[in-house]
């Protein structure tokens, strides 16, 4: 780390401690030419990810917009949007890709939702593939059945 002061190229660390955020370290460091002290922080760099709209446009991954889709489609249900989610930012940054498409996002949120909450799934579909009537509805309807194993009715006590 170069001296703030001198312009020396080599320091040492005196003292280290995570911010009370915990998002990065600050350290003491002392320069080994004028022995004068700073302070630097170090942070995790992350990669940002690129999203290709559907007309062809660039934008940043904005994991709200993410986010607000998912509440949107599991309104009143029981299921935990921000988990989704996360585990979507969390796929994406591990797949050390640099761009993805709004198709790809949308097809991973419906895979995750189709997975915890039938109800979900279907609001969120309805909205991402823009379904065009009620036909279009039904048989996404018909085809969530068809995959559904067939769940047994709770018998009532006394019948």
């Amino acid at each position: 780390m170069k001296c703030p002061y001198c312009g020396f190229l080599d320091s040492k660390v005196i003292d280290s401690r995570p911010t009370s955020e915990g998002t990065s370290i600050r350290r003491r460091r002392e320069c080994l030419s004028c022995q004068k002290r700073f302070t630097t922080f170090e942070m995790l760099e992350t990669m940002q990810i690129t999203v290709v709209k559907k007309d062809g446009s660039r934008e940043l991954f904005d994991k709200q917009k993410l986010l607000s889709g998912l509440y949107r489609a599991s309104n009143k249900r029981p299921i935990d949007p921000s988990a989704i989610a996360d585990s979507i930012e969390s796929e994406l940054l591990n797949g050390l890709v640099s761009e993805v498409t709004t198709a790809q996002i949308g097809e991973m949120a419906m895979e995750k939702l189709k997975a915890v909450d039938d109800v979900a799934y279907v609001r969120f579909a309805s909205v991402y593939r823009e379904f065009k009537d009620v036909d279009t509805f039904l048989d996404e309807l018909k085809s969530l059945r068809r995959h559904r194993p067939r769940r047994k009715k709770k018998v009532k006590d006394g019948e």
